[in-house]
């Protein structure tokens, strides 16, 4: 299949690409890494008018740490976020999320913010983002709008993003002292899309958690954060018996969708696995074994 006939404009600031979102409107796609929306041109899904191609765009691709967070420009590729430093240091869980999208081909071309404004809910990303409260900045030619993440996933591949608005950057919180964290994930193939998945970061004092925070992906029409599950670590520690409860407070609290890979009550019981390991594998990598 070949994508439907389109014109294709590449700005090079980020005011030509607001201008010409804001003159075409929904007749406009943007294109970031394209590795989701060139497969929907393809197979005729997705008919845009014009595409707007961000490549070409300078400054929309960096990483940077600003005091007690990290500001990640929304066209830096997935390998650059596997391979930097910076976020292996201050956002660990961002980055052991990356190794598992896809294939190597995909992460090099793919970006963090294509991925986060896709909104697939089997996407590693949006659990990540549910997890550490990442602040989405998105501009319009009416100004720029800040997006906590919590706000930020509407449905499935549906964003709070407006029409006229370009992501242009994402804010990560830096990881507190004496942190662990964990992501975890089952897919029936190395590189496919997860059944289910789960994101954890636990930070201790004195061996006991003070702050918890969970999500998981393939739970529904988009992430979820577990609230639930991380009120049970908080009050009873990390232990056999209470990641067995924030386990079954997760597998209660999705709301998971059938397909011809799993059913409901499949994935309902996997995202309870996914986050009782998660929890499992955070703690002991800050010494505090279950």
């Amino acid at each position: 299949m070949k994508p439907p006939p389109l014109d294709i404009c590449t700005p090079t600031t980020v005011s030509e690409a607001l201008s010409l979102l804001s003159e075409y409107g929904t007749d406009a796609s943007l294109l970031a890494g394209g590795q989701s929306l060139v497969p929907l041109l393809n197979f005729r899904l997705s008919r845009p008018e014009i595409l707007i191609d961000l490549n070409r765009v300078a400054g929309l691709s960096f990483i940077k740490g600003i005091g007690d967070h990290l500001e990640i420009g929304a066209m830096t590729r997935e390998r650059e976020i596997e391979n930097s430093d910076l976020i292996g240091e201050h956002a660990p869980l961002l980055q052991e999320a990356t190794t598992y999208i896809a294939h190597l081909p995909i992460r090099s071309r793919g970006t963090i913010g294509g991925s986060l404004a896709n909104a697939d809910p089997a996407a590693e990303y949006p659990a990540v983002a549910l997890a550490l409260d990442f602040i989405f900045v998105a501009q319009s030619v009416r100004g720029e709008r800040h997006i906590k993440a919590v706000d930020f996933f509407e449905d499935v591949l549906t964003t709070a993003l407006h029409p006229d608005e370009i992501l242009t950057k994402i804010i990560v919180p830096k990881i507190p002292i004496n942190s662990g964290t964990a992501f975890v994930e089952i897919a029936k193939r190395h590189g496919d899309f997860a059944l289910a998945g789960a994101a954890a970061q636990i930070s201790f004092r004195n061996g006991l958690p003070y702050e918890t925070r969970l999500a998981v992906c393939g739970a529904g029409p988009t992430a979820k954060r577990l609230v639930e599950a991380e009120q049970i670590i908080l009050r009873d520690g990390v232990s056999p018996n209470s990641i067995k409860e924030a386990a079954a407070a997760a597998s209660a609290a999705v709301d998971p969708m059938a397909d011809l890979n799993a059913s409901i009550a499949y994935r309902r019981r996997l995202i309870g696995v996914m986050t009782s390991r998660a929890i499992a594998r955070a703690a002991e990598r800050v010494g505090v074994t279950p």
